[in-house]
């Protein structure tokens, strides 16, 4: 539970720079609110637009997806015994930010 303020920062921060990302190559703003916290298809979308992730990372936005971790950690987090381990989190969110930025600051 003591957890709980970083790893709704590292989710929210993960779903930001996949936003960044999709927003960055064209997807509608409205359309991205539709998808609303579903890492997976957001990944999946962002994978389409050139965003290359490990495998173990794409199948941690799948798992945060399917147990609906947002959702848990925002609202019950008490409930986050279940949730990522906070190591495996931190390598998802440093994952992404880095190679989100990589794509976003290339020129054209």
């Amino acid at each position: 539970m003591s957890r709980a303020p970083f790893r709704l920062s590292a989710l929210h921060a993960i779903e930001l720079y996949l936003n960044a990302l999709l927003l960055h190559r064209g997807y509608s703003a409205s359309r991205l609110r539709g998808l609303q916290h579903d890492f997976a298809e957001r990944a999946r979308q962002a994978a389409e637009r050139g965003l290359v992730l490990r495998r173990r990372t794409t199948q941690h936005l799948k798992t945060v997806a399917a147990t609906r971790e947002y959702v848990v950690t925002r609202y019950g987090p008490e409930m986050t015994a279940s949730a990522s381990h906070v190591t495996r989190l931190s390598a998802t969110l440093d994952e992404v930010a880095e190679k989100v930025r990589m794509i976003v600051a290339r020129p054209g």
